[in-house]
């Protein structure tokens, strides 16, 4: 696993969104935008951090900061996890974890003692001219 770095140029992406439409990260071109990378949705720390982000989404709007959380959750399952937790922003789908890859985000991990590979929980703040 190997994350972006400061300065690093974020990675072009299009991804389906928890309705199904296509989001593409040059739709914010000239915008900040906070990328988030969680595991899974609906499990108690993913949980947490979404009703974190969503409940300080007023700061972030200050801010000029726009959301967008990926897992590999299909979108049906995103679109249920925001529906229960009322979320106020974007959540994406990287089922086949190419967009994860590409950010340096998916690798080895263990749990209760089981190794796998998954995704690691990381942010990025991409400024507005693409970087991290």
């Amino acid at each position: 696993m190997n994350p972006l770095k400061a300065g690093d140029i974020a990675p072009k992406f299009s991804l389906p969104d928890q309705d199904g439409e296509q989001v593409n990260l040059t739709d914010f071109q000239g915008q900040r935008v906070l990328v988030y990378f969680y595991p899974k949705a609906m499990t108690p720390g993913c949980t947490v951090q979404a009703c974190g982000l969503r409940d300080n989404m007023d700061e972030l709007k200050k801010a000029g900061v726009e959301v967008l959380g990926i897992s590999t959750d299909k979108p049906e399952k995103l679109s249920r996890f925001a529906e229960k937790e009322v979320l106020n922003f974007t959540l994406l789908s990287d089922e086949d974890h190419q967009v994860c890859e590409q950010f340096g985000v998916w690798g080895e991990k263990s749990f209760m003692g089981k190794t796998y590979d998954g995704i690691h929980r990381i942010s990025f703040l991409i400024d507005a001219e693409g970087k991290n």
